[in-house]
C-alpha cells in the first residue's frame, strides 16, 4: 500500500512538471528582432513620432494577446499536461519591438524631441 502511494505521488509530480512543457514565452522575455534603421532614414521627426506611437499601440495589443495566451495555456497545462506554446503573437511582438528600436534609433540620430 505504501509503495502504491509513493508511485502515485511520483506520477502526480511528473504530470504536474509536464504541464510546464510548451508554455508560451512571457511577453517581458520577448526581445525585438533586428530591423535596419535605414528603413526610416527618409522620414522626418514628425513622421517618426507618428510611427513610434503607432508601433507602441500595436506593441501594447500584442503584449495583452501574449499574456492572455500564457494565461490560457497555463490552465490547459494544468488540466491536460501540455501548453499551447508561442503563436503568431510572439513573433509579431518581436518584429514590432525591433521596428520600434529602429524608429527610436532614427529619432536619436535626427535629434527629434530635443
Amino acid at each position: 500500500m505504501k509503495n502504491c502511494l509513493v508511485i502515485f505521488l511520483v506520477i502526480i509530480c511528473l504530470w504536474a512538471m509536464g504541464g510546464c512543457a510548451n508554455l508560451p514565452t512571457p511577453s517581458s522575455q520577448i526581445t525585438g528582432s533586428y530591423v535596419s534603421p535605414i528603413k526610416y532614414e527618409k522620414l522626418d521627426c514628425e513622421q517618426l513620432v507618428v510611427e513610434n506611437n503607432s508601433l507602441a499601440r500595436r506593441e501594447n495589443q500584442l503584449v495583452i494577446a501574449q499574456e492572455q495566451r500564457l494565461k490560457t495555456s497555463k490552465v490547459q497545462a494544468f488540466w491536460y499536461g501540455y501548453g499551447n506554446g508561442d503563436g503568431v503573437e510572439a513573433s509579431e511582438l518581436a518584429n514590432v519591438r525591433g521596428e520600434k528600436e529602429a524608429v527610436q534609433f532614427s529619432m536619436e540620430k535626427k535629434n527629434c524631441g530635443k
